[in-house]
């Protein structure tokens, strides 16, 4: 038994909002300085109001009608995210529900920036093993609610967004490898390092990084997890048609591509559009190069996250 996918779809919430937008709304910023250190020029930001759920929903509605089936054909639903709706239920139930679907099994996977990459990987494992036929993956973050406004060298990197995927079951091969890790001794790099107790915000609720440090970590995991995965699938790496690693910073994609020997023309890049969606830029970058027509049937895509915890992983696939 294998997985393949069979249906992408994704949201984004509002209009793109500039680094000019943002220098009008009195961040101390501009856009040759975002746009010539990270290669970002838009993301899009949720209204007062919006959840994840409700980005999870869009793009998972899209995703079914893509697999042409119902909701109620799905029977795992898995939600990659770091800005649930509440601390529980888990936002892949509120999905569920929304969606009109009962008795799927349903749960959040939560490993950041590699979230959807991770929650692919457990989806593929679930069929794989014959107790599921039908998965809707998604990643769906909204993470301009844990950004700190005032701190310039945070806060314009990040959007808000969310992509899907339907997996089903096969009987040829779709998912071709996976390769999940994490080293906890990074955590001090990428965090939020907040929590909740007794009714009051303990800590410090707002996104933190070490940009450098992230920067250098980045760019050697992803170069190795590819080749991890390229190895396990007998695939050569310039047998791959399609990179679309986790879109962070585009020096990071323009010197994981280097380390991998692939052409930019190879990578996917919507970190100008989009900035930093977390867990939903893989998904959304997947779904938009299917749409334009540059993904099609017969290619192998590689896709790549690295995020907080430290978490990182790779799936390679062929559509």
């Amino acid at each position: 038994m294998f997985s393949r996918i069979t249906g992408i779809g994704s949201f984004l919430p509002g209009e793109p909002v500039s680094n000019d937008d943002l220098a009008q709304r009195g961040i101390e910023t501009s856009d040759e300085w975002v746009a010539s250190r990270t290669g970002i020029r838009f993301r899009h930001l949720a209204e007062n109001g919006e959840a994840a759920s409700d980005l999870a929903f869009e793009a998972s509605r899209r995703a079914l009608t893509a697999a042409g089936i119902e909701a109620s054909d799905v029977d795992l639903i898995l939600v990659a995210t770091s800005t649930p709706d509440f601390i529980f239920p888990s936002t892949a139930c509120l999905l569920q529900s929304k969606l009109g679907n009962r008795g799927a099994t349903a749960f959040d996977i939560q490993a950041v920036c590699s979230g959807f990459v991770y929650a692919l990987t457990v989806a593929d494992k679930f069929i794989c093993s014959g107790s599921h036929r039908r998965a809707l993956v998604v990643g769906a973050e909204v993470f301009s609610r844990i950004l700190d406004w005032s701190d310039r060298a945070t806060c314009v990197l990040f959007g808000d967004g969310a992509g899907a995927v339907v997996l089903e079951a096969s009987e040829r091969p779709g998912i071709l490898a996976t390769a999940l890790h994490a080293d906890g001794a990074y955590h001090g790099i990428l965090s939020v390092p907040g929590s909740v107790c007794g009714g009051k915000v303990v800590g410090d609720p707002f996104l933190r990084m070490d940009g450098q440090a992230v920067f250098k970590f980045a760019v050697r995991v992803l170069a190795e997890v590819a080749e991890e995965c390229c190895q396990a699938a007998g695939v050569a790496p310039a047998g791959i048609d399609w990179l679309i690693p986790h879109q962070a910073n585009v020096r990071i994609l323009e010197a994981t591509a280097k380390r991998m020997k692939l052409p930019m023309g190879k990578v996917v890049v919507t970190v100008d559009r989009h900035g930093n969606t977390s867990a939903a830029s893989v998904p959304l970058a997947l779904d938009e190069a299917v749409r334009d027509g540059r993904i099609h049937a017969g290619h192998k895509v590689m896709l790549e996250g690295v995020g907080g915890g430290f978490t990182w992983g790779a799936v390679l696939f062929e559509l």
